[in-house]
């Protein structure tokens, strides 16, 4: 098997990935159940959801037919998922219940809307199936802690979306933090800017939504990285503004419509993490400029730049104590895989089922991140200090 997805076991997150892992996992990272009793073999997967990401993790997932085989795919549209299905070559189910209970199944990829994910997962779960869910793992706090507690009772495992952090370049940096290269880590800096996807996105409305905006939207893949980093994040105190009611669409066929926004799109952000470090986050959708990628950990002896947290090819830099120039770090072990892209959580989760050890993708991290954003945006509408109550160990990493 080439490009064998692991964690990177830096601060806060000391396992080294799944064959690094020897502790049995938490709430919703367990190996029983009905999906855990097979020993050998590619696990078999299911995917729910046939919409514009499936043709991001189909092809990751046919690269890995040691890993995972997938026997069927289903969605409410019955002749999307016919069309997937032939494009693929996978077998399309005749609803979405009778992918979840196929007997060849062991693990439900769910890529449904994100206010599908609660209801899928729970039928998923109670199938005694594992679930590998799309970000958002929940749409807030109670459903995501009820999945991970049903999931602990039925023995089965929940995963969750994103997995750049797995990626051989993300992975290579982050272990820079975790065995010494630049020092003590100290701070980070995170900057998502853009003028906002209205000019290019044909239906952007959704994404100025209860549940969206640049933080909610963006903001997993570099909170991931992060707490990746960092371990779980401990309080954070934020502001947010949004600069226009009204946003236009600027492309397709409904070019020039004119809709509202109803959350923050632009967040600035401080956050405490329980390790001691601390961090800085702007996410905006306002700004003319474009700049996305940013992220930056400094360490007493060296600040690291790393890989685009929302792209899984991208490899890191790093600035040591006085120098003067940037130095590229050594090309990532599994860097030469063709197949790394998004899936590749679904994939390392297939190989920690097998393997009887806890994932790295795990539902108490996607938890974990879905807390600290939800406790920025309450601090930026309330003006105080939030604490962030929830939490992962190096179980679920």
């Amino acid at each position: 098997m080439t490009g064998a997805p692991t964690s990177a076991g830096p601060t806060g997150d000391p396992a080294a990935g799944p064959a690094g892992n020897t502790a049995a996992g938490t709430a919703g990272n367990t190996a029983a159940g009905t999906a855990g009793n097979r020993a050998a073999g590619p696990v078999g997967v299911a995917i729910v959801g046939c919409g514009t990401v499936s043709h991001q993790y189909l092809p990751t997932l046919a690269g890995y037919p040691d890993d995972v085989r997938v026997v069927v795919c289903a969605d409410l549209d019955v002749a999307r998922a016919a069309e997937v299905a032939a494009k693929y070559g996978v077998p399309p189910a005749t609803d979405v219940p009778a992918a979840i209970t196929h007997p060849d199944v062991e693990l439900v990829v769910n890529l449904t809307v994100p206010a599908a994910h609660d209801a899928v997962a729970a039928d998923v779960i109670a199938a005694g199936r594992h679930v590998y869910n799309e970000k958002p793992l929940s749409l807030d706090r109670a459903s995501g802690a009820r999945m991970l507690d049903a999931a602990a009772a039925a023995g089965v495992r929940v995963g969750g979306a994103p997995d750049t952090f797995l990626a051989p370049g993300l992975a290579n940096a982050l272990r820079a933090v975790g065995d010494g290269t630049i020092g003590t880590p100290q701070s980070a800096l995170l900057i998502m800017q853009s003028p906002g996807p209205e000019s290019w996105h044909p239906s952007p409305e959704f994404l100025y939504q209860a549940g969206a905006g640049p933080l909610l939207d963006i903001g997993p893949y570099y909170l991931t990285a992060l707490t990746a980093a960092f371990g779980p994040a401990a309080r954070v105190v934020a502001l947010g503004r949004r600069a226009f009611a009204e946003r236009t669409i600027g492309s397709g066929p409904r070019a020039g419509t004119v809709f509202g926004v109803q959350v923050p799109t632009h967040v600035t952000a401080l956050i405490e993490f329980a390790a001691g470090p601390v961090a800085t986050l702007v996410m905006s959708f306002d700004s003319p400029l474009g700049r996305t990628g940013l992220l930056e950990i400094t360490g007493t002896a060296a600040t690291l730049a790393l890989p685009d947290p929302n792209r899984h090819r991208d490899h890191g830099r790093i600035l040591r104590l006085g120098d003067t120039a940037w130095t590229d770090l050594p090309v990532a072990p599994g860097d030469e895989d063709p197949h790394v892209a998004r899936g590749l959580g679904v994939v390392e989760m297939a190989r920690a089922i097998r393997a009887g050890v806890p994932h790295a993708a795990s539902g108490e991290r996607a938890l974990h991140v879905l807390d600290l954003m939800l406790s920025i945006m309450e601090s930026a509408e309330r003006g105080e200090y939030v604490t962030v109550h929830s939490t992962f160990g190096p179980a679920a990493g």
